[in-house]
């Protein structure tokens, strides 16, 4: 299974691997934004575990362990690079030494000097798709993406994108030559739809963020599971829809049993059939599950082989979770 993304000429896989988990440890306005304590060399073996297996898409920012991520896949990729599509992210301020995050800048001066910064930690000359990660006016758009334009001129730059659920700032990117894609959260029990239709009007990718929830659609984490605050999940972050309090939402468990037999079904996994779910809502998605062990890079990649869920199995989980035909 493969995508076309426009303005990078080789084939992108239908699924990509999100490497905001092997960033390790940092903190966003003094709560913790990583997934925990994380091994480099574990990540190492992810990364290749998903090369071995047809995974050529993988999706960072600078904001991941405040360089960190960038850092491990420059080094892992350095002798790949032709090989694979590297994406990642700018507009948060960060502190690589402190492990902090805090505030943003979306001056055209900050993304040219967060672009060559992320060129060095990414052992590379330049990035296939490099995306806003964080919210901007209009007026603030359209400066930064002439900026943008710019240094897609100077070759250190393929594409550019713009993390975001907002369907206005969506248009706006794709209204740009080289604004291709959107990356957005969207998964079987929650998420943005609406930006598909963005993506299906302008002729743009959908990156398609938390396919699995945070985890939650693994089935891993039961009701009485709590992470400990060193996870972004258990550290109160507002935006981290899925849990409360460390804790995954209890209506979100009772969803996920509901529809868990049409999930695996054809042999599938739990985690294969949320990645199913996503790829059936439109042709134009690439999930990116967050990996950081070769389990889970396997698990993910082997999705591919069974394809997007059939339209039988999408109508029944709309029945069963009672949701009117808004995703269908």
């Amino acid at each position: 299974m493969t995508r076309r993304i426009h303005k990078i000429d080789q084939p992108v896989s239908a699924i990509g691997m999100g490497c905001w988990a092997i960033g390790g440890p940092f903190w966003l306005d003094g709560k913790a934004d990583g997934w925990g304590q994380v091994d480099d060399e574990e990540s190492a073996r992810a990364i290749h575990k998903a090369l071995d297996m047809g995974v050529n898409f993988f999706d960072t920012s600078d904001a991941y362990g405040a360089g960190h991520s960038e850092r491990v896949l420059g080094r892992v990729l350095a002798d790949q690079r032709e090989q694979v599509v590297i994406a990642t992210k700018f507009g948060f301020i960060y502190d690589e030494d402190k492990k902090t995050v805090g505030g943003t800048n979306v001056t055209p001066e900050y993304a040219r000097w967060a672009c060559e910064q992320s060129l060095q930690r990414l052992n590379t000359d330049y990035i296939d798709l490099y995306q806003l990660h964080c919210g901007a006016s209009p007026q603030e758009a359209e400066a930064l993406f002439d900026a943008l334009d710019t240094l897609v001129k100077e070759g250190k730059i393929r594409a550019y994108g713009w993390s975001t659920g907002d369907v206005a700032s969506a248009r706006l990117l794709a209204e740009r030559e080289n604004g291709v894609a959107i990356q957005h959260g969207l998964n079987v029990l929650d998420g943005t739809p609406e930006i598909l239709d963005v993506c299906a009007a302008y002729d743009v990718m959908s990156v398609t963020n938390s396919p699995l929830a945070n985890g939650l659609l693994s089935g891993k984490y039961g009701p009485g599971f709590v992470f400990p605050e060193d996870d972004f999940r258990g550290a109160g972050h507002v935006w981290a829809t899925s849990f409360v309090d460390g804790r995954p939402r209890p209506e979100l468990l009772q969803q996920l049993d509901a529809i868990r037999e049409i999930l695996t079904a054809d042999g599938r996994t739990l985690v294969q059939g949320a990645l199913a779910w996503v790829w059936a809502r439109s042709e134009r998605t690439i999930p990116i599950p967050g990996i950081r062990t070769e389990k889970q890079a396997a698990e993910n990649a082997a999705a591919m082989q069974y394809g997007p869920l059939t339209a039988t199995q999408m109508a029944e989980i709309e029945r069963v979770l009672q949701r009117d035909k808004a995703l269908s």
